[in-house]
């Protein structure tokens, strides 16, 4: 062994691939845990524990079924399931149980067999619990009655060793003796006549023991049933029948057919054949016709499952006597099965520059039949790249025999062909896929040249807008490609945190919602790249343009106050004709296009005949000229809305004021916190407004009359007027309160002569009149967006005819 090993170092130190002619054999226990150690098959193959390891060693069994493993750190051979020797192999004196090493780099073989030892796990049992015979009355002493042997699974010294009679009688015995290695004799042996008046049934076990430590055993019960004289049992013409029948005989095939004689003549010579109880039930692929003793094939029989069954028929008279014989049936194999192809490694893909000689795959072939019909050959079908090159009796290894270019050939597609030698040949074949790796060459290329993309403002976040696509020419890694946004540039610049695209498939999605009215569009540049290494990369422009949606409504400008105080009213005096412009509603909306497009309708109003509104340009203009009957203030709501799909809308508030005497001009605004309260408010203002402009008439009045008693006291002197100053202190403190938003210019003239002294509003003078009218200036906030609202112009007469006076009062 020492001499053998160092033969085995010298092979592994000269790295020459070998197979080690002689098998490395072992023994082990059946029934084993799996784990158990067998050997160290390490030290036995001259290897170490790293060569193990470094040259990828495994253990290769042509059966396909892997009873035992190897542990590569520590080179032992262990038992990788549990062994049962009788399902392995049968009765059969030995059990081999053949595989090898297989080591690569370089390839190399160690054959080892691993004989599996018997241990007396079994205990005999016999095929029929109880086993009757009818005995006649009066039979000869020493007269024997065979019954079925026992069967051991286990072999050798654990088989069945000796049969015994319990309880002891005085008229049987046991009598056994070996005809083969795996069959036994037994018969009861009578020992004296017996005697049915006196005793016509009897009872007793027989019992078969084996040869282990400690011994196993069997039983079965044993029922005599005393009869009349039958003094002549039936005898087979042989003591075993053989019968050869090839594994697909067609199913009611007779393959034999068994014939025994009886002395006897009547009801005690018919003679019945049949298997026993157990041999039935475990042998159901046969059948016996009872009174022709032919023995029928009732399944399809499979060589490679089970080569030969083993059986007995037994022969009962009418009288109860019997005979037994042994039927052995051979199963012939035919070709029936294709050969196996089982691969034990591939390696793919393989790079381009692969050298020639390269080993591709291991692979082993096999054929269930046996002989001839198992001898398997290997080919390859037309391919000019590879070939097969034989290893070890049924292994073989695909090399390479030029020099591979994936530009020509990315795949090799290789058809191995196993055909065995029966007649007719069955043949199978394997395709091995062989892939040619590529190297990183080729760049990755976008299918366009630039990307547009469109999202709707206002959009759900990581909203997926579109995909970029790129390309790469290269195989394998060289080929996946990858995504990403490039940095922006300069560094400096803020990067862009609105937009993403997945790595993977390219597309592009908008993180978070998007504002028209901040963002129009924006441009990011997309990288792809491979995986190559080092990696190649291209880029490409994408840009993203917002869609306008009608999401902001109409945002009211005027009327309406930028601090947050109420609005002011506008003053309409009472001969106002229809069509004069009342005001403007001014509004802007943030969207554009059509959701930008505004439209105003006259939403409610006191007096909803009075006034209309410019569907395009806001306008309030009057219908009618105001009457009497018509409420002094009138509050409207204007509605504002664009043209998007849904609309959107808002609302503008007036509040207008008719003006019907010749102080209403003076009265205050109430602000919209005030119109809105009840009837009960506005009927109080009204009184305190009308006690305020009844004092200031007798403050005039008496003004007046002193004014008059001055002039006629000094003649030079001419008539005495309210002085500008006056009027316009009073007005500016009404602008100054919020009452006038404007700025207007009132003519006052005053005639003497005149029975009564009061205010009348007249149409307002425009430049164009005479020069002896005095004309009423606008100026104002807006002037240049709205028309002059309808001036106030007053007249007052005198006692004095032919004085004519004229104030200007400007509201700041």
């Amino acid at each position: 062994m020492a001499a053998a090993r160092q033969v085995l170092w010298l092979w592994a130190l000269l790295g020459v691939p070998r197979v080690l002619g002689e098998p490395i054999r072992y023994s082990v226990a059946e029934e084993s845990e799996s784990g158990s150690v067998v050997a160290d098959v390490a030290a036995d193959a001259g290897l170490t524990p790293a060569q193990l390891s470094a040259r990828r060693a495994r253990i290769a069994s042509p059966a396909g079924r892997q009873h035992f493993g190897l542990e590569r750190g520590s080179g032992r051979l262990v038992v990788a399931e549990r062994l049962d020797r009788e399902e392995m192999c049968g009765r059969s004196r030995t059990c081999t149980l053949a595989f090898e090493l297989l080591l690569s780099d370089p390839l190399q073989f160690f054959p080892i067999e691993v004989s599996v030892e018997d241990i007396n796990d079994h205990a005999p049992v016999f095929p029929e619990e109880r086993v009757t015979f009818q005995i006649p009355e009066r039979g000869d002493p020493g007269s024997r009655f065979p019954v079925e042997a026992a069967q051991d699974l286990d072999i050798g010294s654990n088989d069945i060793q000796a049969y015994s009679i319990y309880p002891e009688n005085e008229f049987f015995s046991v009598s056994y003796q070996t005809q083969s290695e795996s069959e036994m004799h037994v018969d009861l042996i009578l020992q004296k006549p017996l005697d049915r008046e006196e005793q016509p049934e009897m009872d007793f076990t027989l019992i078969a023991t084996d040869g282990g430590s400690p011994p196993r055993s069997g039983t079965t019960q044993i029922h005599i049933v005393v009869l009349d004289a039958n003094d002549n049992a039936p005898i087979f013409t042989q003591k075993v029948y053989i019968g050869r029948v090839l594994e697909n005989t067609p199913e009611g095939s007779v393959i034999v057919k068994v014939v025994a004689n009886d002395a006897d003549v009547g009801m005690n010579g018919d003679i019945t054949y049949d298997f026993s109880q157990a041999i039935a039930i475990k042998y159901s692929e046969f059948s016996v016709d009872p009174k022709s003793g032919e023995i029928r094939v009732l399944k399809t029989l499979d060589f490679e499952t089970k080569q030969k069954y083993e059986f007995s028929v037994k022969a009962v008279d009418g009288g109860g006597l019997s005979a037994m014989c042994k039927v052995v049936v051979e199963v012939v194999d035919v070709n029936d099965n294709a050969p196996d192809v089982v691969i034990n490694s591939f390696n793919n893909p393989i790079p381009e520059n692969t050298a020639p000689g390269t080993v591709v795959s291991v692979f082993a072939v096999r054929d269930q039949d046996s002989g001839v019909n198992g001898e398997v050959s290997c080919a390859l079908e037309e391919e000019h790249s590879f070939s097969l090159r034989p290893a070890f009796k049924n292994y073989y290894e695909l090399v390479t025999v030029s020099t591979l270019d994936r530009e020509e050939t990315a795949q090799h597609i290789v058809v191995v062909t196993a055909a065995d030698a029966g007649s007719p040949s069955l043949t199978t074949t394997h395709t091995f896929t062989v892939d040619v790796s590529d190297v990183n060459d080729n760049a990755p290329v976008f299918n366009q040249t630039s990307y547009t993309m469109y999202v709707h403002e206002n959009n759900v976040p990581a909203l997926l807008v579109g995909a970029v696509k790129a390309t790469d020419a290269d195989a394998g890694a060289n080929a996946k490609v990858s995504y990403s946004l490039v940095p922006a540039r300069p560094p400096e610049r803020e990067p862009c945190s609105c937009v993403s695209v997945n790595s993977e498939n390219g597309d592009v999605f908008v993180l978070r919602p998007l504002d028209y009215e901040q963002l129009r569009q924006l441009e990011v540049v997309v990288s792809a790249a491979d995986a190559g290494s080092p990696p190649l990369s291209s880029t490409v422009s994408v840009r993203l343009l917002v869609v306008d949606e009608n999401d902001n409504a109409p945002l009211v400008l005027h009327p309406g106050a930028q601090d947050g105080s109420p609005p002011s009213s506008e003053l309409v005096p009472a001969w106002a004709e229809a069509g004069d412009l009342v005001t403007k509603v001014v509004a802007v909306d943030a969207d554009s296009g059509q959701n930008s497009w505004l439209s105003y309708q006259l939403l409610r109003a006191t007096e909803p005949g009075l006034f209309a509104v410019g569907a395009q340009s806001g306008e309030v203009r009057l219908r009618r000229p105001p009457t009497d009957r018509d409420a002094v203030k009138q509050k409207l709501v204007v509605l504002v809305r664009d043209n998007g799909r849904p609309p959107l809308s808002a609302t503008a508030a007036l509040s207008v004021l008719l003006v019907h005497g010749s102080w209403d001009a003076q009265l205050p605004q109430q602000s919209p916190a005030a119109a809105d309260d009840e009837d009960g408010a506005l009927t109080t203002s009204l009184i305190i407004a009308l006690v305020f402009v009844s004092l200031l008439f007798l403050v005039s009045a008496a003004a007046f009359v002193a004014c008059k008693a001055c002039k006629r006291k000094e003649p030079s002197s001419g008539p005495v007027l309210y002085g500008p100053s006056s009027v316009q202190s009073y007005l500016a403190d009404g602008a100054a309160a919020g009452t006038l938003p404007h700025a207007y210019c009132y003519e006052v003239s005053l005639t003497t002569g005149s029975g009564n002294s009061e205010f009348k509003f007249l149409k307002p003078v425009l430049p164009s009149l005479p020069a002896q009218h005095s004309s009423a200036e606008f100026t104002g906030n807006h002037a240049d967006d709205f028309p002059p609202a309808p001036m106030i112009m007053g007249d007052a007469d005198f006692e004095s005819p032919g004085i004519q006076s004229v104030g200007q009062f400007n509201g700041l």
